[in-house]
């Protein structure tokens, strides 16, 4: 399908290579306040070079509600790197809040591949693209126990899937980042190096959930580590490689109480589904008192006024430690001597960041013609057309030609 898509532009695309990568290295982050406030203000506040910022951008249930997306954590740490685990569904419009050039924003680490946990990956890749995205998307996630299972095969599934959309833009906007690089890596590996640059370290250990193939992730980087579960049921890699980690980010799904009085379950499929399928929150507390993280942190339930209270209970009668149970716009900011929680004031009349590269021109020329057809039914209102064009181009100093019937 790249191919298809963007031949045309094949070659180009690989002398910008370096350049983008290195302009990329020197751009800003984000503005610099002058203080940490107790409300987090995206862009507004710049990371010191030893701190790693952590926002919950979907930590709800598989089902994305407003309050609620599906999973999705971004992280930031202070070289500049930007890095997203999971991309599920509703998370993109939270990841938007976060006002940060969306040319920064092409780095995804895929747990599994269930919706809930990659069903944004489309708006991420596309409409990062319409949001001034110019870099190619660059995805990692686990294989699977058959090659329809493993990520290559959803991913090169969701492009053909796109071909129509893809193909309308082509010849109406930079496409650079239309270009999707798929890193598949062996689910089986235990503490695996799947991403090392820049400093940072990722690696991934098994997951266990539904079937072969789910992975957990482990980022370690300037003497801070992170740990993300994806969803699992507890297992020993987890206990073994996230210990002592400064942010552990484990699934602790809703009691199955609570998905038979709420989502009303059968008994026995939320015990299946709270306790076997995914991590109840008891199950949770034994992990976090087994790896004794800095903080520990729950995810992956309903956080309402009536059900946090059993949540919190349960997770309490086995673990005492640090504790923070998400929800979405939670922001943690670590650093060696102290862990900072607290919540992001959001814009919800936010537009896209402008791209730090810079747009390119398009070529009308390598457009995907209308058929006669199509062309027939243009009706051709030339006097609005020619005022708004010389208008433009009196304000911007430009010369556009009025297009002609």
């Amino acid at each position: 399908m790249k191919k298809t898509i963007l031949a045309f532009a094949a070659g180009f695309f690989v002398a910008i290579g370096l350049v983008v990568f290195l302009a990329l290295k020197e751009a800003p982050s984000t503005p610099k306040g002058d203080e940490m406030m107790d409300v987090y203000y995206p862009g507004t506040e710049e990371l010191g070079p030893n701190e790693m910022r952590v926002v919950a951008l979907g930590t709800g249930m598989p089902n994305a509600r407003p309050k609620q997306a599906a999973a999705c954590w971004l992280v930031e740490l202070g070289n500049g790197d930007k890095f997203l685990f999971d991309i599920g569904t509703g998370s993109a419009e939270r990841l938007s809040a976060m006002k940060i050039p969306y040319d920064y924003l092409d780095k995804v680490f895929i747990g599994h591949l269930h919706s809930d946990h990659f069903g944004d990956l489309d708006a991420l890749w596309i409409g990062g693209v319409v949001a001034n995205r110019v870099t190619p998307l660059r995805v990692w996630g686990p294989s699977g126990q058959e090659e329809k299972y493993g990520t290559k095969y959803a991913l090169d599934h969701m492009e053909k899937t796109f071909t129509w959309d893809i193909a309308g833009r082509v010849g109406q906007t930079d496409t650079r980042g239309l270009f999707l690089e798929v890193t598949e890596f062996d689910y089986r590996a235990v503490n695996q190096v799947i991403y090392e640059e820049n400093g940072v370290v990722i690696r991934s250990i098994p997951a266990i959930h539904s079937l072969d193939g789910p992975v957990s992730f482990i980022l370690e980087w300037n003497g801070l580590k992170f740990a993300f579960s994806s969803d699992t049921y507890p297992n020993k890699w987890f206990n073994e490689f996230a210990k002592g980690s400064d942010l552990a980010i484990h699934e602790s799904f809703a009691p199955p109480k609570v998905l038979i009085d709420k989502q009303k379950f059968p008994p026995a499929n939320a015990l299946n589904v709270g306790t076997q399928v995914h991590t109840s929150p008891a199950q949770f507390g034994k992990v976090m008192s087994a790896i004794e993280p800095r903080m520990g942190v729950a995810y992956h339930f309903f956080n309402d006024f009536d059900t946090q209270p059993l949540v919190l209970e349960q997770i309490r009668s086995v673990y005492d430690g640090p504790l923070a149970l998400a929800t979405d716009y939670m922001v943690f900011n670590v650093t060696k001597n102290d862990i900072m929680v607290r919540m992001a004031a959001i814009d919800e009349d936010i537009w896209p960041e402008p791209s730090v590269l810079g747009s390119i021109p398009f070529d009308p020329n390598d457009r995907i013609p209308f058929s006669d057809f199509m062309t027939s039914g243009r009706v051709f209102y030339k006097d609005v057309l020619t005022k708004l064009y010389e208008d433009i181009n009196k304000e911007y100093g430009t010369s556009i030609p009025v297009p002609t019937e």
